[in-house]
């Protein structure tokens, strides 16, 4: 390891206490499994691979289901993650992530598997105290086209270290595209996390189970 390498290794691991939301690269040479529930409407699995810190592989699977239930889609894909740009900040930090990669899906309203493209971007800023973000991830093909926009806004009553407990509370608005949900539905979260673990879950304004967790290792 050169000398960039070290200050580079040196200075991710003093901005850990802050890297612990979900991210598609969490630190080089780690892996990353994200779940998300979304009771009724999504339902995703995610395992990626950084072998840098910049970058990472790996694939996913997602379900998507209607509210009046005429459409599913089932999408497994492989997809590459980039760190496009990282600000550090004496307390705080900020990160832009893009991602695109290729799938299988299947759906009830058409027959055979289909190929399908996925391309996102991701837009988040942090301290210990506040946390926002912005996520659009579209999987598309040539029979649908599927955009999930998200957006978090945080607030955490203490500041928090790596290897203590961490508390937020987490407002978050959803967009589905593609005949899948109408309007914005809104969530109210609480997220705790601790060390390479993290866990959310809540509910949205109509009744709505939401629940996601993230492990680093």
């Amino acid at each position: 390891m050169n000398l960039l390498e070290r200050w580079a290794a040196c200075l991710l691991l003093g901005l850990l206490p802050l890297a612990a939301t979900a991210k598609p690269i969490a630190f080089a040479k780690g892996k990353t499994l994200m779940l998300e529930w979304g009771a009724g409407t999504m339902y995703e699995a995610q395992m990626f691979y950084a072998p840098r810190y910049w970058y990472s592989v790996g694939g996913g699977w997602l379900e998507l289901d209607s509210e009046d239930g005429a459409k599913r889609r089932n999408i497994s894909y492989l997809r590459a993650n980039l760190l496009a740009k990282r600000w550090n900040l004496p307390d705080a930090q900020a990160n832009v992530f893009v991602w695109g990669g290729l799938g299988r899906a299947t759906g009830n309203d058409f027959e055979g598997p289909e190929l399908s493209r996925n391309v996102g971007v991701q837009a988040d800023y942090e301290t210990r105290r506040v946390y926002s973000s912005f996520r659009s991830d579209l999987h598309d093909s040539d029979r649908f086209s599927h955009r999930i926009d998200t957006v978090q806004l945080g607030w955490a009553p203490y500041a928090h270290d790596y290897d203590k407990l961490a508390t937020w509370f987490v407002v978050q608005g959803r967009r589905y595209t593609g005949g899948i949900s109408e309007g914005t539905e809104t969530a109210l979260l609480v997220r705790f996390f601790k060390g390479g673990t993290w866990v959310e879950f809540g509910a949205t304004t109509d009744g709505k189970v939401q629940a996601m967790a993230m492990f680093n290792f």
